[in-house]
């Protein structure tokens, strides 16, 4: 007989509270594991706050014991530098950047008992963090500067020893903003370097995706005029999946964010034409730039008909604010 819900996420609670402070190492197991399968997976993204904020996690482990998700992202290193559990990386002490807010060891072991897919989101290149620290007067570092390759494979093997089934990177690219006119061949040429490195130092410890613009699947990639260094073909060789993010919101076509359907369709179709590496796109949950007259559960719902019919191989979704109710009722 199941334990009642309430009682089940207290366990959960009971977990993460009596764990809490242990590094990343406790209970980790560096022997390789059959990995679960990537496909077909529907999560959502919760940053290490949400994570530790009471009703969030819970809401996400009832929807996976319903059936509606069965995947959650979580940020390990997330926009602020902030690698968001106790890292034993030398440099991350050293910058200011481990901050012990999560066990992901406890927390890992409390999501797999539900079933759950579990991917650790880092974010690689965005880092005010290490930025400070290298004297830079930005929030970016580059994928060519070798102490910032070196930091980021480093916490990369740290959190595929903790058991996570996937690393998600973010940020795997140059700051946008430049022409799109010259041919920006030596930052293609670093991104895929630092794939090629962290797919050589965490092969077969979990798979591994990354996250891009969702005007990267368009067919004026292949140009390479695109300052943030970022090819569809070529990244694709280095993962497992791709997760573009296809925020209608975020386009600058009206005619786009009024039709959430048609960004995700348009998107997908030409990324598939593309490329052979499953797609699992990241999906609007929030209420910016939805137009009058469509509920948020109606521009969730649309999203997601879009991506069945594209033949996504499931697809994620994101709340910067971890607020998942209009979701929910989506699902229902």
């Amino acid at each position: 007989m199941r334990r009642p819900f309430s009682l089940r996420f207290l366990v959960v609670g009971v977990l993460l509270v009596l764990f809490a402070g242990v590094g990343a190492d406790q209970g980790s197991s560096l022997v390789p594991q059959t990995l679960p399968s990537f496909h077909d997976r529907i999560g959502v993204y919760l940053t290490s706050y949400a994570v530790t904020k009471p009703g969030i996690l819970e809401q996400v482990l009832e929807k996976t014991d319903e059936g509606k998700l069965n995947a959650v992202v979580i940020n390990v290193k997330n926009m602020h530098g902030e690698v968001t559990y106790d890292s034993a990386v030398p440099l991350a002490s050293r910058i200011g950047a481990a901050f012990d807010r999560l066990n992901l060891g406890a927390l890992v072991t409390a999501l797999k008992k539900h079933g759950c897919y579990t991917i650790a989101r880092q974010v690689l290149f965005y880092d005010p963090k290490l930025a400070a620290y290298l004297g830079r007067q930005d929030p970016w570092v580059f994928p060519t500067d070798e102490q910032a390759v070196e930091y980021n494979l480093a916490i990369a093997e740290e959190v595929a020893s903790v058991g996570f089934d996937e690393i998600q990177f973010d940020y795997v690219r140059f700051p946008d903003g430049g022409e799109l006119s010259p041919i920006y061949e030596d930052r293609y040429a670093a991104v895929n370097r630092f794939l090629e490195a962290a797919r050589q130092r965490i092969f077969g410890r979990v798979h591994l995706s990354v996250d891009v613009f969702g005007r990267v699947l368009w067919e004026w990639n292949k140009k390479r005029i695109d300052p943030i260094g970022q090819s569809l073909e070529e990244m694709a060789a280095c993962v497992d999946l791709i997760s573009p993010m296809l925020y209608p919101s975020h386009y600058r076509e009206q005619y786009y964010k009024d039709d959430p359907y048609r960004v995700v369709q348009e998107a997908l179709t030409s990324g598939k034409g593309r490329v052979t590496a499953p797609f699992r796109p990241y999906l609007q949950a929030f209420d910016r730039a939805i137009p009058p007259g469509i509920t948020l559960e109606a521009y969730i719902r649309a999203q997601i008909q879009a991506a069945k019919h594209t033949g996504a191989d499931g697809y994620l979704f994101w709340n910067p604010s971890c607020d998942y109710d209009a979701l929910y009722r989506a699902l229902d």
